[in-house]
C-alpha cells in the first residue's frame, strides 16, 4: 500500500510585481509557504530566493520603512520582530513602496 499524504493548507505569498525583477525565480510561481508568523513567512521566502530577507528587512530583522507585509487586508502591526500571526488559508502580501520623480 502507497503512503498516504495529507495536504493541509498552506499561507499563500504575493509579491508586488517590481519584487520580481531582484528575484526572477519567483515569477510565475504560486507561492506557498508553511509559516505561523509574518517572520516565518520571511524566512520560508529566504530559503526560496537567497537574499530577499535582507531587501525587505534590515540587519535587525526589522522590516524596511519603504516595505509594508499585509495579512489579508491587515497591516502587520509589529514591523521589528514580525510576530503577527499567519494562518495556514491567508493571503500575506509583500509590497515594497516606489517612489521618485
Amino acid at each position: 500500500m502507497g503512503r498516504q499524504y495529507i495536504c493541509r493548507p498552506m499561507p499563500k505569498v504575493a509579491l508586488a510585481r517590481h519584487l520580481y525583477a531582484f528575484f526572477p525565480q519567483l515569477e510565475g510561481q504560486e507561492i506557498n509557504v508553511e509559516a505561523n508568523t509574518a517572520a516565518e513567512v520571511v524566512q520560508a521566502m529566504e530559503k526560496l530566493a537567497p537574499g530577499f530577507a535582507f531587501y525587505i528587512c534590515d540587519e535587525r530583522g526589522s522590516l524596511r520603512t519603504h516595505v509594508n507585509i499585509f495579512i489579508e487586508e491587515n497591516l502587520v502591526s509589529d514591523r521589528k520582530k514580525l510576530s503577527d500571526r499567519v494562518k495556514p488559508d491567508s493571503r500575506v502580501y509583500i509590497l515594497q513602496a516606489l517612489s521618485g520623480g
